[in-house]
């Protein structure tokens, strides 16, 4: 059920994406509101509103189910060894992880009172695609087959062939459509940010050098260890997006992820049940 719910959102967005591109032109809808902007732009204002409106409502509780799911996460950590057993506690009357819950309220409510939308949904994006890209690779590294009844199992989708033959098929596409692109992208002056210095537009550009030199050892690995296609193409299209959000975001998101590291090796690596159970099996 939920692999046919992802794929109907996907040509859901798809068919809205025809839709808006049709109404407007694509140059018009580099913008936040993209939706209700079309609406407005064909003069269809109270249209655009409900839009509007309704975003707003999805919005808000999307960003309420990620704290919702927050406190739970901390809780397994907890129980894992890698946060105090404080994060672990379970309400005796509502059942949920309390002190986990209120914490995330307080980390996550407070800012967001002062900080920009912009800010708060770019962070909450490079955080949940960066996690996509982890659990993606993290699949390509699990067994092809389970010899256990009932274990965990993943469809196989031989990409020896089809993974490097995509890569060629986009680059002779963008270059027949595009050409020039790849020139441009090692040039490091921006038209359309003249005030850019070399330096800074080179900033900007390095997630894209990364996700190039990330497509090559794919494409490599695809060939010589015969990756699947599902978490491979769940890979690229995260990591894709990923350089879509810009050089400023990777760097609060990479100062984010030096603090977790630092509570990890502080606290998480000396009290891990991992250990305890590494010690274990190097006593037997």
């Amino acid at each position: 059920e939920m692999i046919y719910s992802l794929v109907i959102t996907t040509v859901l967005y798809i068919l809205i994406a025809l839709v808006l591109t049709g109404m407007v032109s694509y140059t018009k809808l580099d913008v936040g509101d993209f939706l209700a902007h079309a609406f407005n732009d064909r003069g269809l204002t109270w249209l655009g509103g409900a839009i509007a409106l309704s975003a707003l409502v999805a919005t808000t509780s999307v960003l309420l189910v990620f704290q919702l799911g927050q406190p739970r996460i901390w809780m397994s950590m907890s129980r894992d060894g890698l946060l105090p057993p404080k994060f672990a506690e379970v309400h005796p009357k509502y059942h949920t992880p309390s002190f986990s819950t209120i914490i995330t309220g307080l980390l996550v409510g407070i800012p967001a009172l002062f900080l920009d939308s912009d800010f708060v949904t770019d962070l909450t994006s490079i955080g949940t695609l960066f996690a996509f890209v982890l659990v993606s690779g993290g699949i390509l590294l699990l067994p092809r087959a389970r010899k256990k009844p009932g274990s965990f199992s993943i469809p196989y989708i031989n990409g020896k062939y089809i993974i490097p033959g995509l890569m060629i098929l986009t680059a002779f596409l963008l270059t027949y459509f595009n050409p020039g692109w790849l020139g441009r992208l090692f040039t490091f002056h921006d038209p359309g940010y003249p005030d850019f210095s070399s330096f800074e537009v080179f900033i900007e550009k390095i997630p894209y050098f990364a996700f190039i030199i990330l497509m090559i050892f794919v494409g490599i690995y695809s060939y010589l260890r015969s990756w699947s296609v599902i978490p491979v193409m769940g890979l690229l299209s995260s990591a894709y997006l990923l350089t879509e959000l810009g050089a400023t975001n990777w760097i609060r998101f990479i100062v984010w992820l030096i603090i977790g590291l630092v509570i990890y090796f502080s606290y998480g690596i000396k009290n891990s049940r991992l250990k305890d159970l590494s010690q274990v099996k190097t006593a037997e």
